[in-house]
């Protein structure tokens, strides 16, 4: 029932709550996997808009049925029809449109049928529930212009008469008011007789009546009639669109049910996201795996998750701890979330989650955790335990609370290891919470039922509500006990009056929780660790793509300024040329110093040491001898090789007084160097011989390299003399 409120409080419409405190679960599957289709729907389009597109709107389906009788319907309800429409043109624009990964919501919102012309007359015509627009129809824009001229008429004259000094004595207050719907002015009960018409109204204290001038009667029977005229078309006007809304009427009882359906569908979504909820996976085998699945009525900030799993290698699961450690709040985990699974709702937990489509979901489960139960306590119980076996079939799934409590403790253990003998042999799915130890040696011995028990902190006395299967339970009495000051002389004669077989398991069973919460301890650390080492990776991934782009866009960025200088040597080259050609034909042109100057300002700008071509140029070990000036990449600093490269690629340099060894690859060569290196070509402009190529070959080069290269070729061919 709370998770139907819980339901209802996320619909926005009083249909759409109604089929939340109505939701029931379902044992098909087919069934089950649709209503888990729709939530995820639901809650896809929600994780998208971030709200609801399902408008409020009212029921009118009882309105409607007046109409189609011919009733007349207000303008409150045909507003309320009106809202009904818009909320159907709204879902059905942002259902269908692009939604190709919601299809059967958008199946759903694609028979809504908005009927926009009668949404527009009816909006058009309707101001609010108390007034209707001149644009209702074109008799009643000429009826209400007809009253304002009235009106005018009728207001003018009095204000003439409570103007005039004749009256001045006569009036009360020199205003025009209404009574009745007249118009009529405040006369003084002594001047009754000398202002002539009709009285509609005194004063409370019969010093004032409130009179209509017979000169103004005239026009307010008038105004009456036109009034009245407007009554009327009105009356017409509400008819005629009640008429339609009549003949809309099916389409509009289609539309307020698949709003409602929508309404729930997009409050399912939004419980699961409000629960940070998942889709679980559906079954028919009787397999139930919980993960990290929390109770969907507790407190999200404390509530301790619950991991369990049965149906596979057992079928039968009993739970034994303390008092409130927290066996009847897994007990009730269990039952609610597979209710909620197959009524079609999401699970508060994580992904992996699984839960079986049941037939029917029986709980014996009590609220009394006194330790003091009566017979009439027990009475009960049996009772519904009588009437669940009776009714429990193979596809069932059965929880029982303290099974077997409420009597002596021998015949109750025993009569509860009778009820789940009977349950196994018929594997039926059962979870059983119990305090009894004849049922955990019970669970085990036997094949098919397995412990289970949830944990609790002796040193604090307090239960941290995981749960544990595969190791039954500890009683913690003595222990609990101690911790609360009993004498150890009183214990130790507890334990003396215990059987040793007693003793024995109850030591077993505690040994196995200690190594099982140390285990666990160690499995935190493990995992804590594990975070860690995918903490460190994902920083060193992060920082190793930052390094690869930031030398992709360094590399970028040198190979953009080397085209750049190429470019603007290839022009200064190609106006060099001119000018020599200019020399060579006119005979004027630039200084040969000029030239001379320009030349060396070239070559000086392709050995820049800043160049980022140079600075990405790195040595070979062919390139290195003794005695070579070379740059420390680092430092750019100037330094002398005072040995070969080894095996490992260093070469011993020395920078000033410091001697170190340093990797090729951490050196380039030394500016002075590389210009000491250069080939000096001297052009001479005389009859000289030059060894000039028979073609020029500009096959494969883009436009502008080839114009160039043809040029620089023409002015060698010139240069040298050849002419053809």
């Amino acid at each position: 029932t709370k998770i139907r409120e819980q339901l209802a409080q996320a619909a926005v419409t009083d249909l759409g709550r109604e089929l939340c405190l109505n939701l029931v679960p379902v044992s098909q599957p087919e069934a089950v996997a649709r209503l888990q289709d729709e939530t995820q729907e639901a809650f896809v389009v929600l994780m998208q808009r971030g709200d609801s597109p399902i408008i409020p709107f009212r029921d009118v389906r009882q309105a409607l049925t007046m109409a189609e009788k011919g009733a007349t319907l207000s303008m409150r309800t045909l507003l309320d029809i009106a809202e009904t429409l818009r909320a159907a043109s709204a879902a059905r624009h942002a259902l269908v449109t692009d939604r190709e990964n919601t299809p059967m919501i958008r199946s759903m919102a694609s028979i809504l049928a908005p009927n926009t012309p009668l949404l527009r007359r009816i909006v058009d015509a309707i101001l609010s529930e108390d007034e209707m627009s001149d644009n209702a129809s074109s008799a009643l824009a000429d009826i209400r212009r007809h009253i304002r001229q009235c009106n005018d008429r009728v207001r003018d004259r009095l204000q003439g008469m409570i103007s005039s000094p004749a009256y001045a004595k006569y009036l009360q207050d020199a205003i025009v008011t209404v009574r009745n719907g007249r118009y009529v002015i405040p006369i003084r009960q002594e001047y009754r007789q000398n202002t002539p018409g009709l009285v509609h109204d005194q004063s409370s204290s019969g010093a004032t009546l409130f009179i209509e001038p017979l000169s103004v009667v005239e026009l307010g029977n008038e105004l009456k009639q036109w009034q009245a005229m407007e009554h009327q078309e009105i009356e017409r006007v509400l008819l005629a669109l009640s008429g339609e809304a009549a003949e809309a009427a099916d389409d509009i009882h289609t539309n307020i049910g698949i709003l409602a359906q929508l309404d729930f569908v997009f409050a399912k979504g939004q419980l699961a996201r409000s629960m940070n909820a998942i889709p679980p996976k559906i079954n028919t085998q009787g397999r139930i795996r919980l993960v990290r699945v929390r109770h969907p009525l507790l407190d999200p900030a404390t509530v301790v998750p619950c991991d369990l799993w049965m149906g596979e290698d057992f079928t039968t699961l009993v739970i034994t701890g303390p008092n409130t450690g927290g066996k009847t709040v897994t007990l009730k985990t269990v039952g609610l979330v597979s209710l909620m699974g197959q009524a079609g709702l999401h699970i508060p937990g994580n992904l992996g989650t699984e839960i079986a489509v049941f037939g029917e979901v029986y709980a014996d489960i009590g609220d009394e955790q006194s330790i003091e139960q009566s017979l009439s306590t027990f009475s009960s119980h049996m009772t519904n335990i009588v009437e669940i076996i009776s009714q429990v079939e193979p596809n069932d799934l059965v929880l029982f609370d303290e099974l077997g409590a409420g009597t002596d403790p021998t015949e109750g253990a025993a009569l509860a290891q009778a009820i789940l003998a009977r349950l196994l042999k018929h594997a039926i799915c059962t979870v059983a919470t119990t305090h009894y130890s004849e049922l955990k040696a019970y669970a085990l011995s036997t094949p098919g039922v397995e412990n289970a028990s949830v944990e609790f902190d002796v040193s604090t006395l307090r239960p941290t509500f995981r749960l544990s299967i595969g190791v039954p339970g500890k009683s913690n009495a003595f222990e609990i006990s101690k911790r609360l000051g009993l004498p150890d002389a009183l214990i130790h004669d507890a334990r003396q009056l215990m059987s040793q077989e007693s003793i024995r398991f109850e030591d077993v069973i505690s040994n196995a929780e200690y190594h099982r919460q140390v285990a666990e301890k160690e499995r935190q650390i493990a995992e804590e660790a594990r975070a860690e080492t995918v903490r460190l990776r994902d920083e060193a991934e992060s920082l190793y793509r930052s390094l690869a782009e930031n030398r992709e866009k360094a590399e970028r960025k040198a190979r953009e300024e080397a085209r750049r200088v190429l470019e603007k040597t290839r022009r200064e080259a190609a106006a060099i040329l001119d000018e020599l050609k200019t020399i060579k034909k006119e005979g004027q042109g630039a200084a040969p110093a000029d030239l001379t100057r320009r030349l060396r300002d070239l070559e000086n700008s392709l050995a820049d040491p800043a160049s980022p071509s140079l600075s990405l140029q790195s040595l070979s070990p062919q390139d290195v001898n003794i005695g070579d000036i070379v740059e420390i990449m680092q430092t750019n600093t100037k330094a002398t090789v005072l040995s070969k490269p080894d095996a490992k690629g260093e070469v011993q340099v020395q920078a000033g007084i410091i001697k170190m060894k340093v990797h090729l690859s951490k050196l380039r060569p030394s500016v002075d160097e590389e210009a000491n290196r250069k080939t000096v070509v001297r052009a001479k402009t005389g009859a000289a011989e030059r060894t000039v190529p028979m073609e020029c070959d500009v096959r494969g080069m883009p436009l502008d390299t080839a114009i160039a290269e043809t040029e620089r070729y023409i002015d060698m061919a010139v240069m040298a003399g050849l002419h053809e």
